[in-house]
Formats: C-alpha cells, structure tokens, sequence
C-alpha cells in the first residue's frame, strides 16, 4: 500500500495561517484500498457559532443576484438576499422566504468563499436542516455547469413516519449537460437514505474531491464513491452554502408556507491549491495534524479546529483534550512513509 500525499506550500496572502504545529499539512484517513491517506497544506476553517456578523468574516461572501424562473428552470425566480444570511444562535442561517417578492422570485439565501483556487481536496460542514417542506439545502463546491460536486437536500422528500431522509449527491459534468443537466443519466447521481433526521440536530456533511473521484460522508460514514474517468472535475473552484426553492416540483418544490432556515455551524475544508507549488524542502518534524472526524456528538461545534481562525473565541478554552487536536508524531510520520512509500502529487 502507498501512501498518496498532496504537499504544497501555504500561501501567506490567503489570510487563513495554519497553526504552527501543522506547517506541513493536514492529514485525512482514507479508507484500506482507496490511496488513501492524504496530507493537503493548505485550510479553512469557520467556526460560525463563534462570531457575531457573517459580515465580518472576509473568507466567506454572501450573495446578492437574481435568477428568473427560466434561467432556474422553476415556476418562480429566486432573488438571493443578503439579508437571508445572518449569524443566529447555532451558526449563520440561510433562509427562504414564504412570500414572494418582485417579479415573482422566492428570497432565498447563499453564502460563498471568497477563494476560488480550492482544488483536491476534503471539504466538510455541519449543517442543520429545515423541516419545512419546499426547499433545497445545498452544500457544493462549483467550477461552472459542467464541473460541479453537490449533496442537495429536499425537504419534501422527508417522512418522520416512514424514516425516509434522502440526501442527492450529484457530479455535474459535460455528459450531464448534454442530459439538460440530468445526473440521473450519466452515472454520476446517487439518492442515498440518512440513517438519521437531519432536521433535528446538526451532522457533518463531506465529500472528498481526489484526483480520480469524490467520495461523499455523514457524520464520518461513507455514502457513496462516483469515478467517471474523464467526466469527474479536474478544476479549481470555489465552496457555496445555499438554501432556495423556486417552485419546481421535480427538485425543490414550494415555496414554503412559512418562512425556512438552513443553519450551519462550521465549514472545514483541506485542501491544494491552483496557487500552490507541490514540494516543501524543510518541515518541522512534528508539523503534520491529523484530522478527526466528526460526529452527530459535536457536529454542533466542529470538534477540533486546526488553524488559528478555527480556534478563535476561545472555544478551546486551553485544554488540548477538548479540542481533539492531534499532532502527528514525527518518528511515527517518518517511520510510516518511509516504510510504505511516498508518492507526491503535485498540480
């Protein structure tokens, strides 16, 4: 078995400085068999239940644009708002309207990263669902049409009274836009039933973006694994929170008779970058952290944060043990590549 580790440098501009003690990067399992594990260099952590005004945090955007029920492919357009996201009491909310506003738009909310050079990597948030039906929960990251990796949530299609909570993952591509933007019809969709409500309590979302697939988990658990070849996105992109509805009964359906929040408490993303360089020449020893997965058990706080925008407010209140903060030894770190082979990825 080998080893596949994406090293590149940090860049400082980004704004975003990793800890001291993960200089050299953050490591993510992968499971026996799939190339795993992975070391990426670069992070962004947001710890929403930790600030005051979304607007205060320059890593992340919220969105202001309108699209027509057209464009949408809806019976209403949706009019993204800023003032449908909003920092309440369990994170920044992301909310849709029950009352239509100009033009026959639904208001709903998103919420983007300011950086748009994300490439390969591990991508997680714990996110709270609405139960009100007519919505669509999302939490993708985005090239264009044609290169884009989704977990959409419908709100419809949930039954507390038969256990039914399905999550949509979908890989956009060419072949897709040949379909009208039906995954169904390339491969690359699954519809995959939560073993749990997820409107209830806050679960950690995740798909890892690799080189030759994504594969998509709850609260740790693998969902599914798509590969496609040439079809799987090969891009730099950005991540988007969103929350809309415009009408249409295929996806959305709605809009919904009363007003509908999307909270999210954290967003962690591991990842390289199109400005990295692969290769670092000297690294502290012990300069690799490994991530822990998350659970239903602290999806509402993240668990451990790595870097030092993570970790502020105080959360941590000190004490390594709460966080869940590990450091990679580094007899052990050297000891296992060099035992088991290395092989650098670079961009």
């Amino acid at each position: 078995m080998q080893i596949q580790v994406v090293l590149v440098v940090l860049v400082a501009s980004t704004g975003v400085a990793a800890a001291a003690q993960c200089e050299c990067g953050f490591l993510i399992e992968g499971e026996e068999g799939q190339g795993g594990p992975w070391i990426f260099n670069e992070a962004v952590e947001s710890a929403f239940g930790r600030i005051k005004d979304i607007g205060d945090d320059e890593r992340w955007v919220r969105q202001e644009f309108d699209v027509s029920a057209v464009a949408g492919r809806g019976k209403y357009g949706k009019a993204f708002r800023v003032d449908k996201v909003q920092i309440g009491s369990g994170g920044v909310e992301l909310g849709v309207g029950s009352e239509l506003v100009q033009d026959d738009a639904v208001p709903v909310g998103e919420l983007d990263s300011a950086r748009a050079d994300l490439h390969w990597g591990s991508y997680r948030a714990g996110i709270k669902l609405t139960a009100v039906p007519g919505t669509c929960s999302a939490f993708f990251w985005y090239f264009n049409d044609t290169q884009e990796i989704d977990m959409e949530f419908l709100s419809h299609e949930y039954s507390a009274q038969t256990r039914q909570w399905p999550v949509n993952l979908v890989v956009q591509s060419r072949k897709s836009q040949e379909a009208g933007y039906d995954a169904q019809k390339t491969g690359l969709f699954r519809r995959i039933m939560l073993g749990f409500d997820p409107t209830t309590a806050f679960h950690e979302y995740r798909f890892d973006y690799l080189a030759d697939r994504v594969v998509f988990y709850a609260d740790g658990n693998k969902l599914a694994e798509m590969v496609a070849g040439g079809d799987m996105p090969t891009s730099s992109g950005h991540l988007v929170l969103q929350h809309w509805s415009n009408g249409n009964p295929l996806w959305s359906g709605g809009p919904p008779r009363e007003d509908a929040l999307m909270t999210v408490s954290y967003v962690k993303a591991y990842f390289n970058s199109t400005t990295s360089k692969a290769g670092r020449q000297a690294c502290a020893s012990d300069a690799v952290c490994r991530v822990e997965d998350v659970t239903a058990a602290n999806a509402s706080t993240g668990g451990a944060f790595l870097t030092d925008d993570g970790r502020r407010g105080g959360s941590r209140s000190g004490h390594e043990d709460e966080s869940g903060a590990t450091r990679q030894d580094v007899v052990a770190t050297v000891l296992l590549l060099t035992c088991m082979g290395v092989v650098l990825v670079s961009m």
